[in-house]
């Protein structure tokens, strides 16, 4: 990152979560204060908010020689007297951006990249729209679902390197992404390798002391009220599907979707009507026993959910079999409720169980104390999943982390699944996943995919 500085490029590092990316940038901003860089033009670092506290507390761990400002929250104001960098969100830079871009920084720094995957939202234009000597990216998956998205960061790092978007679709995504021309996803490697760094865990070479991961996908069966709602949904909503097109077509899928993931789950999640007992859905059960399992073995699991509503059917479940109450981390959360969670699980033996919601709590927590993950209902993305696990398996860990993945046989989740697995080839042709719409099916693939073919 220091050298492609020198020579006025921007750097993407890309590492697997857990193996050290902020440490690795604080010791940047560090060299950058060392040879006087940062004393005229501060350093300017943009994170999700959750990451905020996080972020002073590996500066003061590990480079207490910088001093970082904070700008966010409603009292907030913008003084950067005494300070090297400055901490802020990428919520505040989108509402604060006219006091922002007049300032001329020496280094921008933004985390979680994939906050600007998409050139066209404001949250995006906002960033790229500040002015910076030096730039630095940060992601674990730089390319979440397609390659525009590695563009767009590429483009915020080194603007124009990698030509239009009209150029960049027809000169490397279609031939990538659709055709998996293995000669031009060879000259991508070659072009953008000398601005990233990305080492994996899985490459002992690199990091021989973390241990292994091991996934186990768990197939649960429907009870019989699940699989008759499950039917219901299905048979009333695919053929009004097949008779429309675009974005109403779109929109009634992803409603079957949402109602069908929320019926495997539990039926309360759903039809929300009170009855959170575990004998009602055959995921219920089965997490009933990996708990069981868990508890007796002395340690500790994170759940994650895509629901707000199923944490809470949940934590009724848990609480009922095993006479506590689970740490709960979701959306509403506040930043000082979160801290005070995640330093109960990191210290607190009786805390054992830890229930997140995925987009609350899928990045930017160290969560080591834990070396079970179980994924109650699945994400579509791979790469999302992935970074979900890695609140466990990261630097700091000392056991083998057991990753448990819930899924309902012979429902659309288990052939989903199997669609999943054919698309990280993107990930092995590039530098990340890639994944296919579901909306982008036709109707006779819909048809063989949510047709119902197991439960009792």
């Amino acid at each position: 990152m220091v050298k492609n500085s020198t020579i006025g490029f921007g750097s993407l590092i890309a590492d697997d979560m857990g193996l050290g990316k902020t440490v690795q940038v604080i010791a940047t901003i560090l060299k950058f204060k060392q040879e006087g860089k940062l004393v005229d033009e501060k350093a300017l670092v943009i994170v999700p908010t959750t990451l905020l506290t996080n972020w002073v507390k590996e500066i003061e761990k590990f480079a207490p020689a910088l001093k970082p400002a904070v700008f966010h929250g409603a009292a907030r104001e913008l003084d950067l007297t005494g300070c090297d960098l400055l901490l802020t969100t990428y919520g505040t830079v989108r509402s604060d951006l006219k006091l922002l871009k007049p300032l001329k920084w020496s280094l921008l720094v933004v985390d979680e990249a994939q906050n600007i995957k998409n050139p066209a939202t404001a949250q995006t234009k906002a960033v790229k729209s500040l002015t910076a000597v030096f730039r630095i990216a940060m992601t674990g998956t730089p390319v979440e679902n397609r390659l525009s998205e590695y563009r767009s960061i590429m483009d915020f790092l080194n603007p124009g390197y990698l030509g239009s978007e009209k150029r960049f679709d027809e000169e490397f995504t279609k031939p990538i992404q659709l055709n998996h021309d293995q000669t031009k996803a060879a000259l991508f490697r070659k072009i953008t390798a000398p601005f990233i760094l990305r080492r994996l865990k899985t490459d002992k070479s690199i990091i021989s002391d973390l241990p292994d991961k091991i996934e186990n996908n768990h197939y649960c069966t429907l009870t019989g009220e699940q699989a008759a709602v499950y039917q219901n949904i299905v048979d009333n909503a695919l053929p009004g599907i097949g008779q429309v097109e675009g974005i109403q077509r779109r929109g009634m899928l992803l409603k079957m979707i949402t109602s069908l993931k929320q019926i495997c789950n539990h039926p309360d999640n759903l039809m929300k009507q009170g009855n959170a007992i575990p004998e009602k859905s055959g995921k219920s059960l089965m997490l009933m026993e990996l708990l069981t399992q868990i508890r007796e073995a002395g340690e500790k699991t994170l759940i994650f959910t895509q629901y707000r509503e199923m944490g809470d059917v949940l934590i009724k479940m848990i609480h009922r079999q095993f006479g506590l109450e689970p740490l709960f981390l979701h959306g509403g959360t506040t930043r000082s409720q979160r801290d005070s969670m995640v330093e109960d699980f990191q210290t607190r033996r009786n805390r054992w169980i830890f229930i997140l919601s995925l987009k609350a709590g899928g990045t930017g927590l160290n969560l080591t104390g834990a070396s079970h993950v179980i994924h109650y209902d699945l994400w579509w993305n791979p790469a999302v999943e992935s970074q979900a696990t890695d609140r466990a398996y990261r630097i700091g860990q000392e056991k083998n982390v057991m990753v448990n993945r819930l899924i309902t046989r012979g429902t659309f989740e288990e052939k989903i699944d199997d669609m999943l697995k054919s698309k990280k080839t993107l990930a092995n042709l590039t530098v990340g996943t890639g994944e296919k719409w579901i909306g982008d099916l036709t109707n006779r693939e819909l048809k063989e995919i949510f047709t119902l073919t197991g439960g009792e």
